[in-house]
């Protein structure tokens, strides 16, 4: 049995902060573009006061990684920045937003 760190996941913790970083390279990559991140706003329902206060929230990463998923030139455009491939993105997705885990505690969804 996979021993958990402290968030309660079996990913060990050096993985999950490495796809935490992606998920900021992300953010700050959609920042710099009030289209990219009007984009983000819109999908999401959060105004540009709420980014600072939810990026500290573990399903935050999960869920701009989400938005550069379900736009394809988006993810390609920043994955060629990051100087990451594309399917670098998704495993960090996958990392922050496990499949569902009924003994898991409980975490937010955005």
């Amino acid at each position: 049995m996979p021993i958990k760190d402290r968030t309660g996941s079996s990913t060990p913790l050096r993985v999950r902060e490495a796809a935490q970083a992606v998920a900021i390279q992300a953010l700050t990559w959609l920042a710099q573009d009030m289209e990219r991140v009007g984009g983000f706003l819109a999908q999401s329902g959060l105004g540009p006061g709420d980014l600072r206060a939810r990026a500290a929230e573990p399903a935050f990463g999960a869920a701009v990684l989400g938005y550069l998923l379900s736009d394809e030139s988006l993810l390609v455009a920043f994955a060629d920045d990051a100087k990451l491939r594309p399917q670098d993105v998704v495993h960090a997705h996958d990392v922050l937003n496990p499949p569902f885990d009924p003994d898991a505690p409980a975490r937010r969804r955005f």
